[in-house]
């Protein structure tokens, strides 16, 4: 019997919710006064939370989770026991549409299983995005999922119609990808990955030079999101330690804008190859947390490893925290004389409070309370900095400094 739409949604919605690289940051505003329905910018965004506590945004589906694949850890393989169903290009423009104008969303994230080649996935992921741009005037946001292996002329449609594009590198290391996922390759996956950065890198020189009065046409925009990426953890045996230095690479090497850390949690259809319990979203949340501070706060891997003796994250403490006590000899830092790249790697202290504090300073010198007026975590920076009326003394030394710092855990009520 024919599945209806909300059937299939019913199926698909629920297959899409362990890819976690769905956020839409970075979208390029578009002038709707010319006509077309959306925008990136907008009010609208339904935020639906999964089972296993993760915020999805956007309408998040996969257009089929038919698959000729037998990967381990996806609860779409070929061997998996699961409902199977599979959209139109035209019902997902429809939903999408539909969704849009009753206020429930703001874009699409789409993915796929592969139901029989990757050019043809990829062609039908295509095809809805041009659909809706072209057809339809869209002009909200789209996440179009990569597919391995597809022809690069494929890519290079996806990337005209789709403000992000991402390919998932599934597993930490290569060994780990070949005995989970065997028929996925790693190499292909790379390949596409470097492709995706090259036309992203094209299209912005083409629109300086055009910006330069060097260009007669103005040129199309490539995914003006940039790519991101997916690493499963906890399937395998790989530290943290080892992921974090996976994501500097990748990093390094795609100029993504993201890595995702997804924490395995058994699907119900389990392998045997995998852990039968789930990894503990704690984890998930202290790689991310790390991840921060190797983009934005200026550490290298190498000195995160020295807080991780045996490679893996503290889950009691922040990472952050984790590294201040393993180098107390680098504190306390002068809150007055202290460079930004200094103060970023205090305990307590954001981004945005240490821009507050480099400003704030140059009216005159800080004391504890001012500081204390910039962040709301005051009591965790105060061992680690010294100002004009404040020096921790001997408490940087504390034996109970780790605990005094660590969150407390919270007692639920009992009902």
């Amino acid at each position: 019997m024919a599945l209806s739409v909300l059937q299939k949604l019913e199926i698909l919605a629920d297959a899409a919710k362990y890819d976690a690289s769905c956020a839409s940051s970075g979208g390029a505003k578009r002038n709707a006064r010319g006509g077309g329905i959306g925008s990136v910018t907008g009010a609208g965004i339904c935020h639906a939370y999964t089972p296993d506590g993760r915020c999805v945004s956007l309408l998040k589906i996969l257009l089929t989770n038919f698959c000729i694949y037998d990967c381990s850890y996806c609860v779409s393989r070929r061997s998996s026991d699961v409902a199977r169903a599979r959209f139109t290009v035209d019902e997902v423009v429809g939903l999408t549409l539909d969704l849009y104008r009753q206020n429930c969303i703001e874009g699409l994230f789409l993915s796929s299983g592969i139901a029989r080649s990757a050019d043809e996935t990829m062609e039908d992921l295509t095809r809805v995005a041009r659909t809706l741009r072209d057809a339809h005037g869209f002009r909200g946001y789209i996440h179009l999922k990569t597919i391995p292996g597809a022809d690069e002329a494929l890519i290079a449609q996806a990337g005209r119609y789709a403000d992000r594009l991402s390919m998932n590198v599934e597993l930490p290391t290569e060994p780990s990808l070949t005995r989970l996922a065997p028929e996925k390759s790693a190499c292909e996956i790379r390949v596409g990955m470097a492709s995706t950065r090259m036309r992203i890198d094209e299209a912005k020189d083409d629109r300086v030079a055009y910006a330069r009065g060097r260009g007669r046409a103005k040129p199309p925009r490539f995914a003006p999101a940039g790519q991101s990426t997916q690493m499963i953890v906890g399937a395998d045996n790989t530290s943290d330690a080892d992921i974090l230095t996976a994501s500097s690479s990748l990093y390094a090497s795609y100029r993504l804008k993201r890595v995702y850390y997804s924490a395995f949690s058994p699907t119900g259809h389990a392998a045997a190859a995998l852990p039968s319990r789930p990894v503990p979203l704690l984890r998930e949340h202290r790689l991310y947390q790390s991840d921060w501070l190797l983009r934005f706060y200026g550490f290298g891997v190498d000195e995160l490893r020295g807080s991780m003796p045996d490679g893996m994250l503290d889950l009691a403490i922040d990472p952050k925290l984790a590294w201040a006590l393993q180098n107390r000899d680098r504190f306390p830092v002068d809150l007055n004389r202290a460079s930004k790249e200094e103060l970023l790697r205090v305990p307590g202290l954001g981004t945005k409070a240490v821009q507050r504090i480099v400003a704030s300073r140059r009216s005159g010198r800080l004391r504890l309370d001012d500081v204390a007026r910039l962040t709301a975590s005051i009591k965790r920076a105060r061992p680690f900095l010294t100002a004009l009326d404040w020096h921790p003394g001997a408490s940087l030394d504390h034996a109970f400094l780790r605990d005094r710092l660590a969150p407390q855990p919270v007692q639920l009520p009992l009902l």
